[in-house]
């Protein structure tokens, strides 16, 4: 997974992943169109000194992950938990074969079809027609703001951006508050 896009580069699958299958779907990845210049692993042993070299050779830093940290390669893992609930929560695959398929179709509904928060309202590679935001991550562009109002009977909140300036509301903004124990006429609380 790139980074910064959050795109899916490549995915494959294999019963046994050894040092040599690994190496091969990283020379998949990076042939040279992209500038790519990390790569980030923990400390499996599929990840030899010989795999670090190859990937080294092709112009890449390896970063390594700490021992028994899986906070440290965060994007990595959320990707994991979003392939299991989003996609292999929901089907048997009956194979490798079936299961590589499943994977195929589900990679490129989230590079495609999928927003990402950490893109803004994004998508890593969005269709024509579809407006690409310059929304980096979560900054906001200057001259913009964030509003909120709050909306009985939703879960959350309706969120929009839009310029400040020009026309403000007279509203006041109303703030959600979380209270605790706090009752409610005619509402039984269990606490």
């Amino acid at each position: 997974m790139e980074v910064g896009t959050r795109r899916i580069a490549h995915v494959n699958v294999t019963a046994l992943p050894t040092a040599d299958w690994t190496l091969q779907q990283v020379r998949e990845v990076v042939t040279g169109e992209k500038p790519y210049r990390f790569l980030v692993h923990d400390r499996d042993n599929i990840y030899s000194s010989a795999f670090d070299s190859a990937v080294e050779a092709m112009g890449l830093s390896i970063l390594k992950t700490p021992f028994r940290a899986p906070q440290a390669n965060a994007f990595c893992e959320r990707l994991v938990g979003s392939i299991r609930r989003e996609c292999l929560d929901l089907l048997i695959p009956s194979n490798e074969r079936h299961l590589r398929g499943i994977l195929k179709d589900w990679v490129a509904h989230y590079n495609k079809g999928r927003p990402h928060s950490a893109l803004g309202p994004g998508i890593p590679e969005p269709s024509e027609g579809i407006p690409v935001l310059e929304i980096s991550g979560h900054r906001i562009p200057c001259g913009h703001r964030v509003v909120g109002e709050f909306c009985p009977g939703r879960a959350a909140p309706r969120i929009s951006t839009g310029k400040s300036g020009g026309v403000k509301s007279r509203r006041k903004p109303r703030t959600m508050r979380f209270l605790r124990n706090t009752r409610v006429p005619g509402h039984k609380m269990q606490v």
